[in-house]
């Protein structure tokens, strides 16, 4: 955990996932603003139960919980982590600049402020209680496990209407239902009719009954957006309006039975299962210097670096034939915490000097722990240092963003100040309005945001120089992939998690990983599951790794953004349920994956621009 010292001078709306290690504010929210959802709390006196399994819908997942009942059994208060109430509940949600968090559901909206978020080991949890009220839900727990369940919804209606560029499906409902998204397939607790799923098949969308609700499944990729409405209750789904169809991937979704891997597994590729004591390994092992395959990180594109996919839409979208889930993000604002660098260019910079790995097409890839150190300065001495570079990372301080963030940046947190730099020289500055409208980046401007009420002494034409340097050479390669704890490095043990700013109770809990590391001959991405929902702590997993010879390994994000993916098949899940990441990494033909791969000259330790 930060000390009180470095936290007194973090931004209030720091209450980052507990899962990348950064402090999170842990309060109960306060009551609710006046609205349909806002009637008077009751029972808190009841006792607060907790559990890490949770049946939705019917469904059994790997999910902490917190609950207190009434005493006729209506819920009072529940705590779920953000990835269930998002891919499991259907609730759509959305960061305000002030670091509060909006939730909608049905037409109900609840604003949850920072100190309202709260940690059950490493997922962001929000009290919903009173937005589920009224919805027909029933709690009950047994045996250590929370059900939620909900009477069966009638499907009433199905329209479809043309909009630019998509087509729009709308579901008329006779009450709020479960909208469960796993990968590609939708998941509704609906019941609907013959007719009713023939007019969805139509639409583009397959729609098979099951024992518990609706399945759809888009006839061709993902649907581009799938959220509810209110009064009276609807369910909305974008597809591509020029097919009728959910927009395709950037490439065709990969068979299971692909040729491709099929060829290259148990020759030039090894996948591994086994089960390590309580440990359920599974791991993948090439030599990185074959030209079979090229390792790549998985990105939605560079300007994209708000919003989450599933590993297997990124793992399409390139065409990697094998995919793990990448480093950390805030999963309330959807953006990076720590360094992402693919083909030369900063999509994310490093924070907090954590455990990295770096590599360029056919070489094997190189461990340690990565900083950027950058300053601003001007002719007349005036200089200071830049924190982070394109980071959903937010310290007081001086913060640098380019156009590989995305078209336009709009404040994350509040009161910031700003100034475009192009060609070495003060473009325009920006105040708090204007950074909350957003302010466009073109290529070749450097947007330098102020945070926390640090003053920019610099006026429009100002010539201005930025330097940047990585700590170590790791920085200079063309492909960078940040995540941390560092677990092991030339043999040895280097877990060290205050070095890396992770909190103590990071380290000790147990949760399912996934790693990337190296035996001096071959490449290993690994994922470490336990028989429960808990996994190996840190330590438990840096001395499994290291009895098993391995010389160099980083822990990346955990928890239910573990994944695994084979030939297009989800194969590992952290918590049961496929999660949304921000990144990920692959395995790509090199046929496909070798852009970047024979970069001349490399970028320098440091770099001057002017």
């Amino acid at each position: 955990m930060l000390s009180m010292a470095t936290a007194a001078w973090l931004l209030p709306l720091l209450a980052l996932p507990s899962m990348a290690g950064l402090p999170a504010l842990i309060q109960a929210p306060p009551p609710l603003p006046p609205a349909d959802i806002s009637a008077p709390r009751v029972g808190r006196e009841a006792p607060l139960q907790s559990g890490r399994q949770l049946r939705l819908g019917g469904q059994l997942q790997q999910a902490r919980w917190q609950l207190r009942q009434g005493a006729a059994g209506q819920l009072v208060e529940l705590w779920l982590p953000l990835e269930v109430l998002q891919n499991q509940l259907g609730m759509a949600s959305r960061s305000q600049s002030s670091g509060a968090l909006k939730l909608e559901w049905y037409g109900r909206e609840l604003e949850v402020p920072p100190t309202g978020q709260r940690s059950l080991e490493d997922e962001v949890a929000v009290e919903v209680a009173a937005l589920l009220e009224g919805s027909g839900v029933n709690s009950r727990v047994r045996d250590g496990v929370l059900a939620l369940d909900w009477p069966p919804v009638a499907l009433r209606g199905v329209r479809s209407s043309r909009q630019p560029g998509q087509q729009r499906v709308v579901l008329d409902l006779a009450g709020p239902a479960l909208i469960r998204r796993d990968s590609e397939q939708i998941w509704l607790g609906l019941s609907s009719a013959d007719a009713q799923r023939a007019t969805l098949a139509d639409l583009g969308l397959q729609a098979r009954a099951t024992a518990s609700g609706l399945l759809l499944q888009p006839t061709a990729g993902a649907a581009q957006r799938v959220f509810s409405l209110g009064d009276p209750a609807r369910i909305v789904i974008d597809l591509d309006a020029a097919t009728g169809a959910a927009p395709a991937a950037a490439s065709t979704p990969i068979d299971p039975s692909d040729p491709r891997l099929l060829a290259l597994l148990g020759k030039d590729l090894h996948w591994d299962r086994r089960q390590l004591g309580d440990v359920r390994l599974n791991a993948v092992r090439l030599d990185p210097r074959n030209p079979a395959l090229v390792l790549r990180p998985l990105t939605r594109g560079a300007g994209a670096m708000e919003g989450l996919s599933s590993l297997q839409q990124l793992a399409a979208k390139q065409d990697a034939l094998v995919a793990i889930n990448g480093g950390f993000f805030n999963r309330t604002k959807r953006l990076p915490l720590g360094a992402l660098k693919v083909d030369g260019n900063w999509l994310s910079g490093p924070i907090l000097n954590r455990g990295a790995v770096a590599w360029r097409s056919g070489s094997m890839p190189r461990f340690g722990r990565l900083s950027l150190d950058e300053w601003i300065s001007d002719r007349n001495g005036n200089r200071q240092p830049i924190l982070v570079v394109n980071s959903g990372y937010l310290q007081r301080g001086l913060s640098r963003y380019t156009a590989d963030w995305g078209p336009a940046y709009r404040a994350l947190s509040g009161n910031e100040r700003a100034l475009v730099l192009q060609g070495g020289r003060v473009q325009s500055l920006h105040g708090p309005d204007q950074l909350e409208q957003g302010v466009a980046l073109r290529p070749g401007d450097t947007l330098v945001v102020a945070r926390g009420g640090v003053e920019l002494p610099w006026n429009v034409g100002d010539a201005l120089s930025l330097i940047s340097r990585p700590n170590t050479d790791l920085g200079s390669e063309p492909f960078v992939l940040g995540g941390g704890p560092l677990l092991l490095s030339d043999g040895q043990i280097v877990l060290d998690g205050p070095r890396e700013s992770f909190s103590a109770a990071f380290l000790q809990q147990g949760a399912p990983r996934t790693v990337i590391a190296s035996d001096g001959r071959q490449l290993w991405l690994i994922t470490l599951e336990g028989r429960s929902d808990a996994g190996p702590s840190l330590v438990e997993a840096a001395r499994l790794l290291h009895q098993l010879g391995l010389q160099d390994a980083l822990n990346l994000d955990g928890g239910s953004s573990t994944g695994l993916v084979m030939g297009g098949v989800m194969t590992v899940k952290g918590r049961g349920v496929a999660g949304s990441v921000h990144h990920g990494l692959g395995l790509v033909p090199s046929g496909l994956g070798a852009v970047g791969a024979g970069l001349g000259a490399q970028p320098q330790p440091t770099a001057r621009v002017r």
